[in-house]
């Protein structure tokens, strides 16, 4: 793997181990290989951890900002959080599935250019709001994320049983009920996150006199993947649907913020200086 970066290196390697032991644990129950998957997860949060911290050093006036540090954030979250689920709950599968989204995210941002960055000139009002706009995304996108994870699950379980597919990997699943109640409090998180973010983008734009990007496709975007969101909690909400429904409106709604983030190439919202 060819990278200037040699602790990136070695947070993909030991990485991937980590999720191989939790693999191993989750198909035959292996406590002892649960542990070693546990311990070297830790041990990725530290150097990944430094990482980032090696990165912010590197931009610490937070004029530039890269795809590559976006992508890097998203991972140090998703693995966070995913740590912060093995402490406080036993649902060892969802652990491993929220962390082989970090791992692919983090696998994959190897193609991306990793110094070429996106200029985000200072935003005249403070270079504060620049920061709390990308922490804002950023964990946003994290939180709804590890909720689409949830709702996944839901689908699949609910599917097992009532095809009567029953085995013993499935019986250390959580149940309906709490992967239903964890993917909708995750999205009572997220979404605010995401407004905030959101007005905080829009603001600025509306300062700097620059009203022709709030047409840009990934201002659209954005505000399509939040009242899909909004709707999506007045079902779960007010309406009561049953958790199918509202698991299945939950992945229409991370499928739509994805493709927000993929439109980042055809956008100029991120150029504007």
């Amino acid at each position: 793997m060819a990278t200037t970066y040699w602790l990136y290196d070695t947070i993909l390697y030991i990485y991937a181990l980590s999720l191989l032991f939790y693999f191993s644990d989750f198909v035959d129950a292996n406590r002892r290989a649960k542990r070693m998957g546990a311990g070297l997860l830790v041990f990725v949060w530290v150097l990944q951890t430094a990482f980032v911290l090696e990165r912010i050093w590197e931009h610490m006036d937070m004029t530039l900002f890269s795809r590559f540090e976006y992508w890097l954030g998203v991972s140090w979250l998703l693995l966070t959080a995913s740590l912060v689920i093995s402490r406080f709950f036993r649902i060892e599968f969802i652990v491993f599935l929220v962390n082989l989204i970090g791992f692919s995210v983090l696998a994959l941002n190897l193609f991306s250019n990793q110094n070429s960055e996106i200029p985000l000139e200072p935003w005249k009002l403070a270079q504060e709001l620049l920061i709390l706009h990308i922490s804002l995304v950023l964990c946003s996108f994290a939180a709804l994320a590890i909720a689409a994870v949830f709702s996944g699950m839901y689908l699949f379980l609910h599917g097992r049983l009532k095809s009567r597919k029953w085995s013993r990997s499935l019986a250390r699943l959580p149940s309906l009920d709490q992967l239903d109640r964890f993917s909708y409090r995750l999205v009572l998180i997220g979404v605010p996150l995401l407004a905030l973010s959101l007005s905080v983008a829009v603001s600025s734009v509306i300062v700097e006199d620059r009203l022709n990007y709030l047409f840009d496709w990934k201002v659209i975007t954005s505000f399509v993947a939040l009242i899909f969101y909004g709707f999506y909690l007045f079902k779960r909400a007010v309406q009561h649907k049953p958790g199918m429904e509202a698991a299945r409106w939950n992945l229409i709604c991370f499928a739509l913020l994805v493709l927000n983030t993929m439109i980042n190439p055809i956008s100029d919202f991120h150029r504007w200086s």
